[in-house]
């Protein structure tokens, strides 16, 4: 009975140390940014610079990298994009870098799932993709290596890996203004207020048709006015060199954000009747 209780509590010793957790060196982190119509997903491990010198040393130039630490950094997309012009198709890839003093090669792997963070044996036949970066030198020390989706836009964005002083983008791309136009037309089959002004919203910011954005933000205002459709009404108005109508219709959406006490919509249109009012 004794070496038994002796065997359970050393078993229970055991289980008290398997609970302890501590801060991982390279944390991981995973990221996942809303774009065009799909999104994009990086899974990567963190490292710190802890006072080292990383390119050129602790990351030699000329040499494949994981680009972070741990596994090899992955990067998924739900749709087809272009990478500096050049097609990549959806789907998971590795995410490899050759660093280098004036350019970087950044390389998209089709093999994406790699435990130790190189492959055993590389294969060029899996470079789905490989593109040219020229770094930037920072003005300020980032001390703990960053993989991030920046400048996003309708239809681009870019890949930004960064750490000490160093920063690296690729623009990518992706198709959404067939997608968008083809669904605009089925679904303005029969439509809702909210239907015309997403609509007109898009035709208004890709700088498409004026006169039918202007088509679909009326029908939608006169469907259900709100300040905020109201506002888009407005802008469409001025674009179109239709001051006096702009003010007028700049005018109800203030006083319809006023009542709904939204300020930010009242500074906006006082901004804009001034400025439409002095041409």
């Amino acid at each position: 009975m004794k070496y038994f209780l002796s065997f359970i509590l050393f078993f229970y010793a055991l289980s008290i140390d398997a609970q302890i957790v501590t801060p991982q060196p390279s944390p991981v982190c995973k990221l996942e940014q809303k774009f065009g119509l799909g999104s994009v997903t990086i899974e990567y491990s963190r490292p710190s610079m802890k006072n080292r010198v990383v390119f050129g040393d602790l990351v030699p130039y000329g040499k494949l990298w994981r680009t972070g630490a741990n596994k090899a950094s992955k990067i998924t997309f739900t749709d087809d994009v272009t990478i500096e012009g050049k097609l990549l198709p959806k789907g998971s890839y590795a995410l490899y870098t050759i660093p280098g003093d004036m350019s970087w090669d950044v390389i998209f792997y089709s093999d994406a799932d790699q435990p130790g963070g190189l492959p055993k044996t590389y294969d060029i036949s899996k470079e789905a993709l490989k593109v040219q970066a020229i770094p930037e030198l920072l003005t300020t020390t980032i001390e703990t290596f960053t993989i991030d989706i920046n400048d996003i836009r309708n239809d681009a964005a870019n890949l930004v890996i960064q750490w000490e002083n160093t920063s690296v983008s690729v623009r990518i791309k992706t198709e959404i203004d067939s997608k968008i136009v083809q669904n605009i037309d089925k679904v303005l089959a029969g439509p809702s207020a909210g239907d015309y002004y997403s609509a007109a919203r898009y035709y208004f910011d890709s700088g498409k048709d004026l006169n039918q954005a202007l088509s679909w933000i009326q029908k939608s205002n006169n469907m259900e006015a709100q300040f905020w459709k109201l506002r888009l009404e407005s802008l469409i108005l001025a674009k179109l060199e239709r001051r006096e109508e702009a003010i007028e219709v700049a005018k109800k959406s203030l006083a319809m954000a006023a009542a709904a006490g939204n300020d930010d919509y009242v500074k906006m249109n006082n901004q804009s009747i001034e400025e439409w009012s002095r041409k």
